[in-house]
Order: structure tokens, then C-alpha cells, then sequence
């Protein structure tokens, strides 16, 4: 493998080959060379290069923005004649108005529900001989089960309730009337 500047120590001593730079102007168009770039990386180098890639096409649309509002300046009075509409600033301001206004309207005065995070909610428990097995999750805070539900055995399932074994996670069922068919008195369950 060669370590020095081969190419450029051959380039010194015979020169370029006569049709280099016009292969050169031909071929090294940038944006045919960005998008093989773009193509070809992988990783985090791709990330990076996106990222940056993103950054230069904004600050360009808003240099050409700010080259077309400079070019087309008109002359406002800060008043509108009688009928007329309303700048497009004031008018995209009284929309949004408008519609925080509609919004505001149908609210429901209900209290900000907290969403919570899987890690929190949800215990890996390890399983097997030699505690390999991590596809086992044990619910460990508060939930609500529907009316018909029954729970597998812990064994063969992948969401494990808690309440098998600390009763008072699930939320209890509402409190019922038990009547047997004998003529015995109703009970009451909590």
C-alpha cells in the first residue's frame, strides 16, 4: 500500500492528461457530488453531514427570502383605505386570534394527564436458568382492567399484572349484591 503523495509526486514530474480539467468541470458538479455523499454515508457521519447539509439549505432560502422582500418594497401607509384587506401580517395575526379564540371555546376543564414512561410502568423481569430471557414485563403501578378480564397464568404471559401477587395494585372491581339460589340472605361484596 502506498504511503506518499504518489499522485501528486506524478502529477509534478508529467502533468495532467490533456482532457482532466474539462472531465474535472463535467463531473465535479457539487450538487452531484453531495447527493453521492449524501447516499453513501451511513451512521452518524450521516447524521452529521445531514444535519449540516439541512443548516445551509435554510440560511440559503433565507437569503434569497430577504433578496426578494428587498426587491419588491412597497409603499404602505400603516392605515387600509375603506374595504380593503388587512396587511398580511395583521391578517395571518386576527386568523390565529380567531382561532385560539375557537379553541378556547370547546376546552374541557379537564386536570393535565401525565403520560408515563414504559421503564416506570413496566418491570423487565428475567427469566431461565441462568436469567437470560428479558422478554417478561411486570405492570407496577396502578391500572384499570376492563370488565370481562382474566388473567393468564404469570408463566405464559409477557405482561405480568400485579395483582397476583399485591392485590391492592389493580384497581378493585365496584362493590356488588350476591343473591344464591337457595333462600339464603343476600350478601354484599365490596
Amino acid at each position: 500500500m502506498p504511503q506518499n503523495k504518489y499522485i501528486e509526486l506524478h502529477r509534478k514530474r508529467y502533468g495532467y492528461s490533456l482532457n482532466y480539467h474539462e472531465e474535472k468541470r463535467k463531473k465535479g458538479q457539487e450538487a452531484h457530488e453531495c447527493s453521492k455523499k449524501a447516499k453513501k454515508l451511513t451512521g452518524l457521519k450521516a447524521k452529521l453531514y445531514h444535519k449540516q447539509h439541512h443548516a445551509e439549505k435554510i440560511q440559503t432560502k433565507k437569503t434569497i427570502k430577504m433578496y426578494e422582500k428587498r426587491s419588491t418594497k412597497q409603499k404602505t401607509d400603516g392605515k387600509n383605505p375603506q374595504g380593503a384587506m388587512p396587511a398580511s401580517k395583521e391578517l395571518s395575526s386576527m386568523i390565529k386570534r380567531k382561532r385560539k379564540e375557537k379553541a378556547g371555546k370547546w376546552e374541557v376543564p379537564l386536570p393535565k394527564v401525565c403520560a408515563q414512561g414504559e421503564t416506570e410502568v413496566l418491570k423487565v423481569i428475567r427469566t431461565g436458568k441462568r436469567q437470560k430471557k428479558a422478554w417478561k414485563r411486570m405492570v407496577t403501578k396502578t391500572h384499570f382492567v376492563g370488565d370481562g378480564f382474566t388473567q393468564k397464568p404469570p408463566k405464559d404471559e409477557r405482561f405480568i399484572n400485579l395483582s397476583w401477587f399485591i392485590p391492592p395494585l389493580c384497581l378493585p372491581p365496584l362493590p356488588s349484591s350476591l343473591s344464591s339460589p337457595n333462600d339464603l340472605p343476600t350478601s354484599y361484596v365490596p
